[in-house]
């Protein structure tokens, strides 16, 4: 009896453990069925392709062999030429790339104080992007050595770890002469003309520097606005018919943000003109930036999709106060799950999610999310910067916030290549679905999985991308069954092709882990992980009969996984 007795308080520990345990999981195993309904009458208005947009702390990896890499591959997966925006493009230096730095020495003194321009690291940027059809969304910064309030000290020499602040050196402050920045810049734009054509830099977008409300910008609020004047100016004086904005702000959730984000509108309209002495200034589009927040929670990975959205929801509601701003565009200059694309995971765990499904299938819910909150607030949301580009010669699968490792794609670019498969008109998408865009942005995705779909048409097919995303990396769940049901297809028959992007689908990174994660793949090894990067079907093409317009489509999508179907119609 004394042996039994605490065999029966420990076994009883045991279930009471056990009990505990699945009920905590189980709100995340709670696998219902999905009905979504898809009409493509519903018609909703164009779909912009706000995807198309890219960009990367350093510039000077746009030319190296992993980086002409990757701009080919973007920019053949789009039907709309793609921009790019890059930091750095003023900075002074010997155009060596290292994170988070980049230069191109375009702006030097003699030892008289004249100016010394040279636009070949500029140029040799700028070619790559136009080369492949790409455009620049050609940010005006940061401040060369020789125009620096405080030039030393100038080069820094970050590594993931260290401490942010660290980069904030000399490029980031005042000129010492803003007449002479506002040369450099009508210099700059004159000689765009000149090498590329007036119809293709009138297609660009010019903006003046990164985030001006934090460290990125060492002057005041007041000295900002004088420097968007003085450039504002400046680029108009040399091309009238350019595209000027700003200010590129963080996130207006956050409410020292906003009021960055507000006085430089109140000065667009009414405040007096710093280059000119007249009133208001120049804004042809507007911009800021809205970022996730991911965090550890039981050591592992709650992505934060709310925090992102609430950025994204208070600019509008920003720029919609304005009546004479409001249809202008606004560009996010920087759309993702966090902040910080070269702090790899090893030095900042929370960001482990980077090199899976998790990203892709966020990626997925996010941007159909962006959409909503752009009608819902009636505003001209024109694209959404994906920070996030390459790393070059780093360890494979580094954790950085890229879209290809060494050359090979990761899951996340292959949702890119769905969206470039993506029709012109958005169709509303219905159910008895868990989650709209106002509950994610208040609660993000903590409970049930979000499954939903983003939907649209054109005149000889449809598109249907469907997702199952959940906040939790850490969910070893069943796969969600779902089935689509289609209404008012405009054909008897349509050819369905099935895109997938899961564990098993378009997935180098979980090759690469069966491979036992090798430091050095071998040349063999190699290429498999770039096949296994490519969008793949997911099974072959079949034709379907449409019966009184209507069809039914079913899939089991597992957690973190993205689906394409694309129709095509039968003429």
């Amino acid at each position: 009896m004394y042996l039994i007795q605490p065999f029966m308080k420990t076994f009883a520990f045991f279930l009471l453990f056990v009990c505990s345990f699945s009920s905590v999981f189980s709100q995340y195993d709670n696998i219902q069925p999905v009905e979504i309904g898809v009409d493509f009458d519903a018609k909703l208005g164009e779909l912009k392709p706000i995807w198309a947009f890219w960009g990367y702390d350093e510039p000077n990896y746009t030319y190296m062999k992993d980086g002409k890499k990757l701009l080919t591959e973007i920019s053949e997966l789009s039907k709309v030429p793609v921009y790019v925006r890059a930091h750095s493009l003023l900075v002074t230096g010997d155009g060596e790339a290292a994170l988070k730095w980049g230069s191109t020495n375009a702006y030097t003194e003699d030892e008289d104080g004249n100016p010394i321009y040279d636009w070949t690291i500029i140029d040799r940027i700028f070619d790559t992007y136009i080369e492949r059809g790409m455009k620049p969304l050609a940010q005006i910064g940061f401040m060369p050595e020789a125009l620096s309030t405080k030039p030393q000290p100038y080069r820094h020499h970050w590594k993931p770890g260290a401490d942010y602040d660290d980069i904030y050196t000399g490029w980031a402050y005042p000129p010492n002469d803003y007449n002479k920045w506002a040369e450099l810049v009508y210099q700059w734009v004159k000689h765009s003309v000149a090498r590329y054509g007036k119809e293709e830099v009138e297609s660009w977008y010019w903006e003046l520097w990164n985030e001006p409300n934090i460290g990125y910008w060492r002057g005041t609020t007041e000295e900002y606005i004088k420097l968007y004047d003085y450039t504002a100016d400046a680029v108009k004086r040399a091309l009238p018919t350019a595209k000027m904005g700003g200010p590129e702000t963080t996130g207006p959730g956050w409410d020292k943000a906003e009021a960055f984000l507000r006085t430089f509108l109140d000065h667009i309209i009414s405040g007096k003109n710093y280059a000119t002495g007249e009133t208001g200034a120049p804004l042809d589009f507007i911009t800021y930036h809205a970022k996730g927040s991911p965090k550890l929670v039981d050591s592992h990975i709650q992505m934060n999709m709310g925090s992102q959205l609430n950025d994204l929801a208070k600019g509008f509601e920003v720029v919609a106060s304005y009546p004479t701003l409001k249809d202008l565009p606004i560009i996010i200059g920087e759309s993702d799950p966090e902040g910080c694309a070269a702090c790899s995971e090893d030095d900042y765990p929370e960001n482990a999610y980077r090199n899976g499904t998790m990203y892709s299938s966020y990626t997925a819910a996010s941007f159909a999310r962006k959409y909503d909150l752009a009608r819902a607030y009636g505003v001209n949301l024109k694209g959404a910067v994906t920070w996030g580009f390459e790393f070059e010669d780093q360890a494979w699968y580094a954790g950085f916030r890229d879209m290809a490792t060494n050359g090979v794609d990761k899951p996340v670019l292959n949702v890119f290549r769905m969206f470039g498969m993506m029709h012109d008109t958005q169709v509303a998408v219905s159910g008895d679905l868990e989650y709209d865009y106002k509950k994610v942005r208040s609660k993000s995705v903590r409970e049930n999985p979000d499954v939903n779909a983003l939907a649209s048409v054109g005149e000889d097919g449809a598109s249907v991308m469907v997702f199952n995303y959940h906040d939790r990396d850490d969910l070893e769940v069943a796969a969600s069954p779902v089935t689509i049901n289609l209404k008012n297809i405009p054909a008897q028959k349509v050819l369905v092709n099935q895109y997938r992007v899961d564990q098993e689908f378009s997935n180098s990174y979980s090759l690469y882990k069966e491979m036992g994660s090798p430091e050095n793949p071998t040349p063999e090894q190699i290429k498999a992980l770039e096949q296994a990067g490519q969008l793949q079907l997911f099974t072959s093409p079949v034709w379907m009969n449409v019966t009184d317009g209507n069809l039914e489509l079913s899939l089991d999508l597992p957690r973190q996984g993205v689906a394409l179907f694309k129709l095509e119609f039968e003429e």
